[in-house]
């Protein structure tokens, strides 16, 4: 059963957003995106500095089964990507929740309330 942290907010291509205290937002990859796509063996970062709206692909996660694109799950530009991930993919599979792929200062917060909470999510991913 995959963990569902209540304190974040999901979008339906599986990544994870926080609002963080500064009020920037960190992005990842869920806990069933991670076991559905199996072994990560890379992760192209996007770029600091780039401007996303919420659902345009941010970047790329490449497994042993598939390569996947990763999504805005809010708008907002870049202002930091995970440099670990470029060396260690694995982490997305140890620590989903734990190992951000990349952190936003969002256009608008309130994109975060059209996310979905850990209980839609585990609806949507039929949990």
């Amino acid at each position: 059963m995959p963990n569902i942290p209540a304190d974040l907010r999901y979008a339906e291509s599986h990544e994870w957003a926080r609002l963080e205290a500064d009020g920037t937002v960190t992005a990842g990859l869920s806990d069933h995106a991670q076991h559905t796509l199996g072994d990560m063996v890379f992760v192209e970062l996007p770029q600091v500095g780039k401007v996303f709206a919420a659902g345009d692909a941010a970047g790329v996660v490449e497994s042993v089964k598939a390569a996947s694109d990763i999504y805005a799950p809010i708008g907002g530009e870049v202002i930091a990507v995970n440099e670990e991930l470029a060396e260690t993919p694995e982490l997305l599979n140890e620590e989903p929740y734990e190992s951000w792929i990349f952190k936003l200062k969002p256009s608008n917060k309130s994109e975060l309330d059209k996310l979905l909470d850990a209980a839609g999510y585990k609806a949507a991913i039929g949990d």
